[in-house]
């Protein structure tokens, strides 16, 4: 099979940006260095885990020596007691965006939303004030994800129709606003705000492994990741005693690992946990990108760039 070579894009057609979205444990970070050293460019970071400082391992983040050879930002520069939104990445992105000086961003991750936001934009949600939010998630704690699902259902009908009944932290989100303001959160989808890449030339591409080889590279990295100190984070995290809720909290890995540390899981079961819930998020990216973001982006299997 003939080897595509990079630049991904036309001779003399440079673009504005490079978007590399792909699941988890593809090689889009890898890709993305290349490209930034070759077009003068800076890594930046569009996953939505990868923003939290406390897990630098268990989220795959470049290490300190990939960072040293090209520039990288918007990695590690989050507070993991902080509830990292759609909004602030959008913003974050726009700053950033401005202060590059002609070189060539490449925006690199898994979080079709954050992508989304780049082009489409996003629309500002209340904030809810913590006594809501903390009566809220008083009433929920213990019950299932599906039970909340069913309430948010009697409460926002179309709220609770987009969300899967078991994405927890969305459910909650919704539920919070509902309480807060007594409107469904989709009544807050208006007109959005633009987002920093609107209208621009882009290079969109999406790296598609074969499936086999991926889940096995899944459950190679997640064990490669203990090997490196990834249960040594989570003790760290977990002597925080955050809101279970706050995303840094749900990231692959580490409700099975913090099982563990509470004697709850053998470190095996918890590796097995983190494996399986890994490579069922590799299956919703796949699935996502294919229906959400239509043929703009160029799926490529990596194992055909040279």
């Amino acid at each position: 099979m003939r080897r595509k070579t990079l630049p991904l894009w036309e001779s003399g057609d440079r673009p504005a940006a490079v978007l590399i979205a792909g699941p988890t444990a593809s090689g889009k970070s890898a890709l993305a260095s290349r490209i930034a050293r070759e077009q003068d460019g800076v890594v930046v970071n569009t996953d939505s885990m990868q923003v939290y400082a406390d897990l630098r391992v268990l989220t795959a983040r470049p290490d300190a020596d990939e960072e040293a050879a090209v520039p990288h930002r918007l990695y590690g520069h989050v507070d993991g007691g902080t509830n990292y939104s759609l909004g602030h990445f959008a913003r974050d992105a726009a700053v950033l965006l401005a202060s590059l000086n002609g070189r060539m961003p490449v925006f690199v991750g898994g979080t079709g939303l954050y992508f989304r936001a780049l082009e489409e934009g996003f629309s500002e949600l209340p904030p809810v004030p913590e006594e809501i939010r903390a009566a809220i998630r008083r009433e929920a704690e213990g019950r299932p994800t599906e039970a909340l699902h069913a309430d948010l259902g009697r409460l926002d009908p179309e709220g609770a129709a987009r969300l899967r009944p078991s994405d927890r932290m969305r459910i909650m989100r919704a539920l919070e606003i509902f309480a807060a303001t007594g409107r469904p959160i989709a009544s807050f989808y208006g007109d959005p705000i633009p987002g920093p890449l609107a209208g621009r030339p882009l290079c969109r591409i999406f790296l598609a492994p074969d499936r086999a080889l991926l889940r096995e590279r899944i459950d190679g990295r997640f064990r490669t990741m203990i090997a490196a100190g990834a249960l040594d984070e989570v003790a760290v995290l977990r002597e925080r005693r955050l809101d279970p809720m706050l995303p840094v909290m749900r990231a692959h890995g580490v409700p099975g690992l913090i099982a563990h540390l509470d004697g709850a899981a053998t470190l095996d079961e918890a590796i097995a946990r983190g494996q399986a819930d890994t490579r069922a998020y590799a299956k919703r990216q796949f699935t996502w990108f294919r229906h959400q973001m239509g043929k703009v982006w160029r799926w490529i299997d990596p194992a055909t760039l040279s």
